[in-house]
């Protein structure tokens, strides 16, 4: 994630949002296109993952997830209502303000990913990072493995049926030496 998102960026996405997705509260999408048309707003939006512990935040979601609809939080305070939350940022337009947008597929959205930020309140774990990242390649070294075995066993199972007694014989040779490393 990014530190440090581009007004330009900011803007492109609310309207590639805007076009294809549909706000459960549809005053909501008012509220991204008041964001979007304020430099000085965008300069102070933040697209995050989490809303968390943040001073002034902002969730939307679309028709297509099960999220909460619409909520602002400012100051652990928590509001419902659109105009409420059009008030308060149109006031307090120089403190930041958090965005967690939810609809479907935003997992694997790369438009979503250009314009995310990280939440600062968020406690960055190195070690768990880390642990995370042993565990990861641990799970694909062993996917890998599995695969190559599978494969090694079904070349000689087709070596076999071939009556090919060279193949067999190398691959064989392959399949011990997997097996003894295993030990």
């Amino acid at each position: 994630m990014r530190s440090q998102v581009s007004i330009h960026d900011k803007r492109e996405f609310i309207g590639w949002f805007l076009k294809r997705y549909e706000l459960r509260v549809k005053p909501a999408a008012f509220l991204l296109e008041y964001l979007a048309a304020d430099d000085k707003l965008l300069e102070r939006l933040h697209f995050v993952d989490h809303v968390r512990k943040l001073p002034r935040s902002l969730v939307l979601s679309t028709k297509c997830s099960n999220m909460t609809p619409f909520r602002y939080v400012k100051n652990k305070r928590i509001e419902a209502d659109v105009e409420t939350a059009f008030y308060d940022i149109r006031s307090n337009p120089l403190e930041d303000l958090y965005v967690g947008l939810y609809y479907r597929d935003r997992a694997t959205c790369p438009k979503y990913a250009a314009v995310m930020e990280g939440n600062p309140m968020e406690k960055h774990d190195v070690v768990q990072d880390h642990l995370l990242s042993l565990f990861a390649e641990m799970l694909l070294d062993r996917a890998i493995r599995d695969f190559q075995e599978r494969d090694l066993y079904r070349r000689i199972d087709h070596a076999l049926s071939q009556r090919d007694e060279k193949t067999f014989l190398q691959l064989s040779e392959q399949w011990i030496k997997i097996m003894e490393t295993r030990k």
